[in-house]
């Protein structure tokens, strides 16, 4: 009960603050940088990239653009670019677990260091609610309440998310409880056994020297 408390209050946290990856971090040439997002079947999921210039008043050279790759736990991939300095990336997922996003620089002699600006959003986080009141022309209060419920709806999906994975960690106990059970009883019975054979090589050993 209590772990299911624990649960919830981590779900309520993560809903109402921006569920989203904004980060800006150092590559360099001919190393590959990959980021994880575990995502839940059917969720919406955006990213934006792109490479911060060593010079403002130049443009990006070749050397600073990036190779691309957006895949799935399964191997499915879900965005691919190469040589290019900034991009975006939106698509629905459609299995459950962990998405990479990986970065790869081409390998330079001398080497040098490219940093990226990376942003990614998941869930309800990923809708433009400004945007919707400007298209819909609806007022502040309508814009609240459609905000409200659309994060309602996420946390009721979270909430079924979290059972099935509490399921699943509750038959993974159970499956490696009985495991236990069974290497415990062979490791007693291997025990037995050569206690026993010891025993019988003993008694034997002593038969045959007549002293017993």
């Amino acid at each position: 009960m209590i772990l299911r408390s624990v649960l919830v209050l981590v779900l309520l946290v993560g809903v109402l603050f921006p569920a989203s990856q904004s980060l800006r971090f150092d590559l360099q040439s001919g190393q590959t940088k990959c980021i994880a997002e575990d995502i839940k079947s059917n969720s919406m999921t955006v990213g934006k990239y792109h490479v911060v210039k060593p010079n403002e008043d130049h443009p990006l050279p070749d050397t600073h653009k990036l190779t691309v790759r957006v895949t799935s736990s399964y191997g499915n991939n879900f965005h691919s670019a190469e040589k290019v300095e900034n991009g975006q990336f939106a698509f629905t997922a459609t299995e459950q677990g962990d998405y990479m996003a990986c970065f790869w620089a081409p390998e330079l002699s001398p080497p040098i260091t490219v940093t990226v600006d990376f942003d990614w959003r998941t869930g309800v986080h990923t809708k433009d609610w400004t945007n919707v009141a400007k298209k819909g022309q609806v007022d502040a209060m309508e814009l609240e309440l459609k905000n409200l419920y659309d994060t309602i709806q996420s946390i009721h999906e979270e909430m079924f998310y979290l059972r099935e994975r509490e399921e699943e960690m509750q038959e993974l106990n159970k499956a490696t409880t009985s495991k236990m059970f069974w290497l415990s009883f062979l490791s007693l019975f291997l025990c037995l056994s050569v206690a026993g054979l010891q025993f019988w090589h003993l008694k034997t050993f002593f038969e045959k020297k007549k002293l017993i």
